[in-house]
């Protein structure tokens, strides 16, 4: 766990209103307590291994590198998707494009939207909270797979919105 994802769990636990969060993985501990006004968090990793600890370390430079190969066309894609509004995820969870296995998805590629329409369904903490569309418009790209992690602000839906 990064500490980017962290901060971004620590800030959905102090806008969902819950007093005290535990999250227990197979080598890190978090609790997170809220009240009045602060938030205090205790952070518990277990060490790992010499030969462990020395792994991550020389594939970093690897890792670093992979992501700058295809940045060249993003710019191209990022000009043709400026025209369409973007419906971001607003917490951390994992995204759902229909309210359960047997019933059928919220919506598709060239579906209207209104303002209230429901889109998706991302599941935090084990509450599946329905996320509504806030714009007007014609779904044109649906960025997420079905029952993949989402993080807080990421794009899920772009909307064209005339």
């Amino acid at each position: 766990m990064e500490l980017k994802d962290i901060q971004n769990l620590i800030k959905f636990v102090a806008r969902s209103g819950a007093n005290e969060v535990k999250l227990e993985m197979e080598d890190i501990k978090i609790t997170i307590k809220t009240g009045e006004g602060k938030t205090e968090t205790t952070i518990l990793q277990h060490a790992a291994p010499l030969s462990m600890a020395t792994a991550p370390i020389a594939q970093a430079p690897v890792e670093v590198a992979a992501p700058a190969a295809p940045a060249a066309p993003a710019p191209a894609a990022a000009d043709e998707d400026s025209k369409y509004l973007t419906i971001t995820s607003p917490m951390i969870g994992t995204f759902y494009r229909k309210p359960s296995p047997d019933k059928p998805l919220f919506v598709e590629v060239g579906d209207t939207v209104q303002g209230d329409s429901v889109v998706c369904v991302i599941e935090a903490m084990k509450l599946f909270n329905e996320i509504e569309s806030e714009v007007s418009g014609k779904i044109v790209k649906i960025l997420v797979e079905d029952s993949t992690p989402v993080e807080f602000g990421q794009p899920l839906f772009l909307v064209d919105p005339s």
